[in-house]
Order: C-alpha cells, then structure tokens, then sequence
C-alpha cells in the first residue's frame, strides 16, 4: 500500500478541520512553526502543504501575520459533467440546499419553458428555487422546472437535499444539453440571498436542458434549470488535451 506524503497528511488534516467547521473563513490556522512540531516535520515540508491549500484555495497566506481560511472557490472544468454536490465534495466542503419556494405551473403560464421541454399550454410544470451551499456559505441560486409528464410528483423534503438523488433512486438516466453560460448583475434579492455585499460582484448564469431516457423511447427534455453562481466563489475553465497547431 503506498504511503502518503507527509505534505498530504498535513493538507489533509487542514481540509477535514475546514470540512467539519472546526476551521471557519477567517480562522487563522496553526503557524509553521506549531505545524512543524504538531506533525514532527520539517518546515519545507509544511511550507509545500500550505503552497498546495493556497493554490486549491483553502487558505490566504499573509506575510508576517499567517495563514487564513479563506472563501471557498471552485474552478470548474466545462466539460466535467459533475453536480454541484458532487463539486463540493471535490473541495472538501459539505453540499447543502434550501428551498426558497415551490410551485406548479402550467405551460401556458411560461410558454418559453414548455417550448424547451416540449410542452403543451395544458401541461403541467414542477418550478422552485434553491439556495445553494458550500459548508452553509451561499454560493449560487438555482432555478428549475421539471416536467411533470415525465416526474409527476415531488418529494419536497428532497428539495432541501440534492435533487439529483431524488433522481437517481427513481433510476432516470439524464444527460444534460444545450449549455449556455453568461454574466449578470445581482438583484437586490439575489444579493440578499447570497451575502452579497458593494456592487462590484457579477453572476454566473449557467443554464441547461436535461434529457432523461423512459423505456425504449428517444431521450426527451424533462428539466430545464437556471443556476447564478457568485462569481467571487464559482468559475469554469476549459481544460483539453489538444495541443495548439
């Protein structure tokens, strides 16, 4: 069994103690010195642990005052097809959810809803809007509307956990088309919502069409959602392995 590296225990422990809310955004972490000494290392040794956080961006490294838990941030690669729970988890935080309001609509009501998911006037459509959390920090706000010819019902108490897994214990099989990306302004409730303070901060719109597979039919739309990231705390980048010609 391959043994971890002594900078990786270190990260480790500083991510579990960020994780489970013993380290807070703000919190100022161990010094050099005490990380040497807790963990028997050397300090090149936690200097490359610290430089590791700072990058991942768990940390601020201030000189001649310490190190700080910083804001947590994610980079997201466009082309990873990952939910935001499962995004979270990647950096060591805990996903979280809470409902903000629910409501069923009829398709004529948002007729250009129904046309991207291939609705009539009369059908009906599931819509509600989710804060969104990393660790109880507010990073984005989600809006989705779900078919109800394909979901008829939904758990509520779902709504404040992932949806994706409501999903999943139902077995739809999804894949997610026609993105589109672009930035905003906040409203002053959005801002509210996301503690959003001065007005220097954009948002990051992101929205999709989810198809999902029933029986032996073609995929059909069943979901279309709109989510606003605080762009001081999500981002997306593009990532391939082509080199430039």
């Amino acid at each position: 069994m391959k043994k971890t590296s002594k900078f990786k225990i270190i990260e480790n422990y500083i991510k579990e103690q960020i994780a489970n809310d013993k380290l807070k955004v703000g919190d100022q972490i161990m010094t050099e010195e005490q990380l040497c000494k807790h963990f028997g290392v050397s300090r090149m040794t936690v200097n490359k642990a610290l430089t590791n956080l700072t990058e991942l961006g768990y940390i601020n490294r201030i000189p001649g005052k310490g190190s700080f838990v910083t804001t947590p941030h994610v980079s997201k690669n466009i082309t990873k097809k990952s939910s935001f729970t499962e995004d979270m988890k990647e950096i060591g935080l805990k996903a979280g959810s809470r409902l903000i309001s629910y409501q069923i609509l009829r398709g004529e009501t948002i007729p250009h809803i129904a046309k991207l998911l291939k609705l009539k006037d009369d059908d009906l459509i599931h819509y509600f809007i989710r804060l969104r959390t990393g660790n109880n920090t507010p990073i984005a706000i989600s809006y989705t509307y779900i078919s109800a010819n394909v979901i008829p019902a939904i758990d509520v108490k779902s709504l404040d956990r992932s949806f994706y897994e409501f999903l999943n214990k139902k077995g739809i099989v999804r894949s997610i088309l026609n993105w589109e990306i672009k930035a905003l302004m906040p409203t002053d409730y959005q801002k509210q919502l996301l503690n959003i303070t001065g007005n220097n901060t954009a948002l990051l719109k992101v929205c999709h069409t989810t198809h999902c597979i029933i029986g032996d039919n073609d995929a059909v739309p069943f979901e279309y959602i709109e989510t606003c990231y605080n762009s001081d705390l999500y981002s997306y980048h593009l990532q391939t392995d082509e080199r430039a010609g």
